[in-house]
């Protein structure tokens, strides 16, 4: 077994405190109110029409929304690839964080949270890698892959306040 999974297995609880070098952070305020962000981040009928970069779509196969729950889905790229994900839900705070580990290739932990600010959210997605050379290796390709994400998650949120 490799370190980088023995590393993800044994982490059941958030990273709090990890060198900035070893996470990628991206950020946005979103002008809906985070009810309705937070409820396209746990939905998955929602969240599955925007996660991924632009022409990516995915098939939701478990989405068990619970602290140790299972979330394994196919992202289906625009080259006709299949790309499938593992990953489990670490902690769950309402309308103001998701955790939760990717456990299959890359390795990583995603943290998403919420911040209401009136009618608009500031959300801010952190994937934090074992270390700088994982996190460096996919710094160029993630940056602007989440930015396109983000993108996407707005033309859904405005379908949702429709």
């Amino acid at each position: 077994m490799s370190n980088s999974k023995i590393w993800l297995e044994n982490i059941q609880a958030e990273i709090t405190d990890s060198p900035a070098e070893n996470f990628i952070l991206t950020q946005r305020i979103l002008h809906y109110p985070t009810g309705l962000v937070f409820e396209a981040w746990t939905t998955p009928d929602h969240h599955k029409k925007w996660w991924g970069p632009n022409g990516f779509t995915n098939t939701f196969n478990i989405y068990d929304l619970r602290p140790g729950g299972q979330w394994s889905f196919v992202m289906h790229g625009p080259n006709g690839a299949n790309y499938p994900n593992e990953s489990v839900f670490i902690a769950i705070e309402p309308f103001k964080k998701l955790v939760f580990n990717h456990i299959s290739a890359p390795q990583f932990q995603g943290v998403a949270t919420f911040e209401s600010n009136g009618e608009d959210t500031f959300l801010s997605y952190k994937m934090i890698f074992q270390n700088k050379e994982m996190c460096d290796a996919l710094k160029s390709l993630v940056t602007g892959a989440n930015e396109e994400n983000f993108d996407r998650l707005e033309v859904v949120l405005s379908e949702m306040n429709g």
